[in-house]
């Protein structure tokens, strides 16, 4: 996605003009679905003069390609400008990473860390070596962008400072940092001149902005997946780019890990992050990085499914007990010795609960013996992801129980978006549209995400076979309203539990064949629950939404007395509604009915399919697409 385009000519005239800030946005409040803030605003105006002046040049065709604040699916990173051209008939893009930065300082013992001023002069904030983040964001457009690869396109990043004087053995041109600056050079305010001849060592003849108008219109290729890469991360190999906040949030969970376990301290970390804001990717590569400094290190979740398909990845690799004990369950700690784990990572931390067991009769609190178990615990958490009654996982639970213990409390925040195709807005737009929160996401026009609702369920079922069938990537989900039977029906494929009789439908739910749902060859004939695939991610997913979702009198009504017998999400509402009275109870269930929703329909990385069974609810959502 483009919010500005055009050539070398144009943009210089909209400068001259005085109009270049205006233009930009104009076109983000169209493409984006909301305002910029006035900082952002008032760096358009401020960096495009510096741009203007760094393309006075006649060496530089005016037929050169311009692209500002391009978003680089499927994420919700913007490269700040961009330049197309021809070098010897070969097609080559320039990103350049604008920065405001008159001085900065450098964090100690973090990779590429820097604390700088705000461009408004405000608190200081911690961002990432401006080389390193073109560096990735020119890996993302490789890696992503199908034209790129088959078209042969050359992507050249760069970093231009242009408030920023350099001095003497500048920390930011320091040896540390050489593999970055060497992949994507930095500029200063001096540097003028150098940043031209970078330009047009690959610019010589213009494009018109047609390579731009390639790689926007790319199609995003199957990308590289969590489950797919960990057996090469586990012998070492760079699989994934953490960017922006992700990098950030590594390096200090990296340092404090250090410190903590070299110290014989104790320390709490706590990460915040929405769905498909990278959680996962970055507690496994806590888990890979903090083992190969000879820590003890395990990742742990409550929910079998992520554990399940790693194993299954692993299998030939590594042996099967390293693997079984690199991946814990939430309930392997009730009698873990203080402080005998150096570091425990733990996903999807809002999942976790007060007892373990079948029975749930073990133990005191999982978040209490997961901090007491290690010195150094880390938390990723989305709590509007809690699907059961027993998921008690909170910040401030885990806050109660790090004080108890004497523990040192440290929080971030994940923001980028890596699934939905890096559609922030989409998920907005979801919890709107769930009735979870208010937000300013009233239609989905404009999002770079492929939403669908299906009339007829058959229907929705060959459209994800259809996208399945180009790399097994792609699944069917349903909301728990049908009965999850045991006993040898759940090995038979051809016993269909889900049924909607009035459309000929039938599926049975993922089965206890030995073969993980996630990607198994099998999978696409099965329909996964939320507890099969929450923390794991797909390319497409198709999502039904049976009875205890509906639509009525302008609102979303949740009823769980429409969810199956055998599901043990709610099990203990009926409880809480004789003894805290229906309304709680009511409010509760709705709660964790919309959250299993929410997280079903953001599985997805490249889009999702719905089908309702209320044809109320059908054409609410069909209303609000609008």
């Amino acid at each position: 996605m483009l919010v500005y385009e055009g050539v070398k000519s144009g943009f210089i005239n909209d400068v001259d003009l005085g109009i270049i800030a205006d233009k930009i946005r104009n076109k983000y409040i169209e493409v984006v679905k909301r305002r910029p803030s006035a900082p952002e605003f008032d760096s358009w105006k401020n960096s495009m003069q510096y741009m203007r002046g760094v393309l006075n040049d006649n060496e530089i065709p005016n037929s050169t390609g311009i692209a500002i604040e391009y978003n680089i699916p499927p994420t919700g990173c913007r490269i700040d400008f961009m330049m197309s051209g021809y070098k010897n008939n070969k097609s080559n893009v320039v990103i350049i990473e604008l920065k405001q930065w008159d001085k900065c300082t450098e964090v100690g013992e973090m990779d590429g860390i820097y604390k700088v001023n705000t461009y408004t002069g405000g608190a200081l904030r911690d961002v990432n070596h401006p080389s390193y983040q073109a560096m990735t964001y020119a890996n993302l457009i490789r890696d992503y962008n199908e034209n790129v690869q088959l078209k042969d396109i050359t992507v050249a990043p760069c970093a231009y400072l242009h408030n920023y004087y350099f001095e003497e053995d500048d920390t930011l041109l320091s040896d540390t940092y050489k593999e970055y600056t060497d992949a994507a050079p930095i500029f200063g305010h001096s540097d003028v001149l150098k940043l031209r001849d970078f330009i047009k060592k690959y610019i010589q003849d213009g494009d018109d902005g047609n390579i731009l108008y390639e790689i926007d219109n790319g199609r995003i290729r199957p990308s590289k997946m969590l489950q797919d890469s960990l057996v090469q991360m586990l012998k070492g190999n760079q699989e994934f780019y953490m960017i922006d906040s992700q990098k950030i949030v590594y390096e200090y969970a990296l340092k404090y890990a250090i410190d903590t376990v070299g110290q014989n301290s104790k320390n709490v970390f706590i990460v915040r992050g929405g769905p498909g804001t990278g959680k996962s990717v970055l507690a496994i590569n806590l888990l890979v990085e903090l083992n190969r400094r000879g820590m003890t290190c395990f990742y742990v979740t409550k929910n079998a499914a992520p554990r399940t398909v790693y194993s299954s990845k692993l299998q030939g690799d590594f042996k099967k007990t390293y693997i079984n004990h690199l991946f814990q369950g939430s309930g392997s700690f009730i009698d873990e010795e203080t402080n005998k784990l150096d570091c425990l990572v733990v996903d999807e931390a809002h999942r976790l609960n007060a007892k373990s067991g079948m029975m749930h009769n073990k133990g005191e609190n999982q978040v209490k013996e997961i901090i007491n178990a290690a010195k150094f615990s880390v938390f990723f958490i989305d709590e509007n992801q809690k699907v059961t009654l027993q998921d008690i996982g909170s910040e401030e639970l885990i806050r109660k129980f790090a004080n108890e213990q004497g523990a040192g409390i440290y929080t971030f925040d994940l923001d980028s978006q890596f699934r939905c195709n890096g559609s922030d807005g989409y998920v907005a737009w979801l919890d709107h549209m769930l009735e979870i929160r208010e937000t300013a996401n009233f239609d989905i026009d404009g999002f770079d995400y492929d939403f669908k609702v299906f009339d007829d369920p058959n229907d929705m079922r060959k459209a994800i076979e259809e996208k399945n069938s180009i790399n097994n990537k792609s699944r069917i989900v349903a909301g728990y309203c049908w009965e999850w039977p045991t006993g040898n029906t759940r090995k038979d494929t051809n016993f269909h539990e889900i049924k909607i009789p009035e459309y000929n439908f039938e599926i049975s739910w993922n089965l206890d064949s030995g073969e993980a749902f996630a990607i198994g060859e099998n999978s696409i004939n099965e329909a996964g629950c939320i507890h099969t695939v929450q923390g794991l991610e797909f390319d497409y997913v198709g999502v039904i939404i049976g009875d205890d979702l509906r639509y009525a009198d302008e609102h979303i009504i949740t009823d769980y007395s429409k969810r199956a017998t055998t599901d043990n999400s709610l099990f203990g509402i009926k409880k809480i509604a004789k003894e805290q009275g229906q309304e709680v109870a009511d409010k509760i269930a709705d709660n964790i009915i919309k959250n299993t929703y929410r997280t079903l329909m953001t599985r997805g990385m490249k889009g999702c399919y719905v089908y309702c069974t209320d044809k109320g609810l059908q054409e609410y959502i069909k209303k609000v697409m609008e």
